[in-house]
């Protein structure tokens, strides 16, 4: 954990106008200047230190949060930003929440309704009330709502899964993404015969396979019956659960091996040096490729497994912002949740970080990249979106039981009946099943 004072940084000028602007236009619709408002006057003006939380660990984002921060117009704010490895905060995030940052990054969904429901974190109607909704669409909105009706959350990234390769690799060898099973098993035994592992793995941290799961989890029996099992209404121990197990089983081999003690950044450096011909893994992948060869990343979908449901699902998790239930300085809190929540945070971090894109209608898609352009299209164009198993199921569950078991099963995958016994007899317990 490290703590960075932020009160000032380089930034473009068009980003800093664009801030000061976007503040100006919350203070026009007559936000009242009372006590833990946003405040209606033309100039921003909460003052003091704003201790806002970061898992935003890695060199890219980090630098990328830095800029969206630094077009913060508000300079009579100071930012303490309490830097945390992103895994180390995501399996220590209950214990965190008894006592946050005022600020607190996070995930979109039940993820966010969960500890909104416990009342640890503080509503931020006022700060959606000020414009928000104006750039951010309906779906976002509701993404960002409690079960109580109230906002909790402000979106500000989203990235999608797929199979994420370079093209260059592939040109050089005559290959190109499939789009049925039989030709994605095909590529990989022409991988093998290269020399080359066709998926890299790691799944350090116990939520990278989730990934994996899910993908083959939508596409062989459907959205429907995916979001029922990560709400706990199917069975862990249905047998179309235990065929997405025995297909991820068979293609184990085209994987690397031993992925429980490899960080996903380690996995991805595979791809990265064309060790490896794919990695199943977010859009965030772009992090660790050099700026220079970024236009050499590419995706594909999930290919088809059952007819019956096509490619239509897409899996596109939200990133963003809450406030605690109790903040130190929530004035200064909402109007960094306000900024984070407009085009000018958020083009300031895709500028640093273009692996991603951003949720305000109102972003200047003139500075995406061709993936980025891509990663929007996609999404778009989904029939169905998920979140994440992580974010889709109980926090408790995916945590604590989904996470270790899913690792249990890539260090052996012949005990699946036994895991998914467990699975299932620890989803009626947190479930109430």
């Amino acid at each position: 954990m490290s703590r960075t004072r932020v009160s000032s940084f380089s930034v473009g000028r068009r980003s800093l106008l664009a801030g000061a602007g976007a503040l100006a236009g919350a203070a026009s619709l007559g936000i009242l200047p009372s006590a833990g408002r946003v405040h209606a006057q033309a100039e921003p003006v909460a003052t003091g230190e704003l201790p806002v939380g970061s898992n935003y660990s890695n060199d890219v984002p980090k630098q990328a949060l830095h800029a969206a921060i630094a077009a913060f117009p508000n300079t009579n704010v100071t930012i303490d930003l309490n830097e945390v490895d992103h895994n180390t905060f995501q399996e220590n995030i209950t214990t965190y929440l008894q006592n946050p940052d005022d600020v607190i990054p996070w995930f979109a969904g039940y993820r966010m309704q969960f500890f909104a429901d416990q009342g640890l974190l503080g509503s931020i109607n006022d700060v959606w009330e000020a414009g928000l909704s104006e750039n951010l669409n309906d779906a976002f909105k509701t993404a960002s709502t409690g079960l109580d009706g109230n906002q909790y959350f402000v979106p500000w990234t989203y990235y999608n899964w797929g199979i994420f390769y370079r093209p260059s690799l592939f040109e050089e060898h005559g290959w190109t993404p499939p789009t049925t099973l039989d030709e994605l098993t095909a590529l990989g035994a022409a991988m093998q015969e290269a020399g080359i592992t066709p998926f890299a793995s790691g799944n350090d941290g116990r939520w990278p396979a989730m990934g994996t799961f899910d993908q083959l989890n939508f596409r062989m029996n459907g959205y429907q019956f995916h979001v029922d099992l990560m709400a706990g209404r199917e069975s862990w121990t249905d047998d179309r659960v235990k065929a997405v197990f025995t297909q991820w089983e068979a293609l184990l081999p085209l994987h690397q091996e031993n992925p429980n003690g490899r960080t996903w950044e380690e996995a991805a450096a595979g791809v990265v040096n064309k060790e490896n011909g794919m990695m199943t893994i977010g859009s965030f992948i772009g992090e660790v490729f050099p700026a220079e060869e970024l236009s050499d990343l590419d995706f594909f979908v999930w290919p088809e497994l059952n007819p019956e449901f096509g490619t239509g699902t897409v899996e596109a998790p939200i990133d963003g912002w809450m406030m605690a239930a109790a903040p130190k300085n929530e004035a200064a809190a909402k109007e960094l949740l306000y900024h984070f929540g407009t085009a000018a945070a958020q083009e300031a971090f895709l500028q640093v970080n273009p692996s991603v894109v951003g949720a305000a209608g109102n972003v200047d898609t003139s500075l995406y990249s061709p993936l980025q352009v891509k990663v929007a299209e996609t999404i778009a164009n989904a029939t169905n979106i998920t979140q994440f198993l992580d974010r889709d199921a109980s926090p408790e569950f995916a945590s604590n039981v989904a996470g270790p078991l899913l690792a249990d099963f890539l260090a052996d995958p012949s005990s699946i009946d036994d895991i998914l016994e467990n699975m299932q007899a620890q989803a009626e317990a947190i479930y109430g099943g």
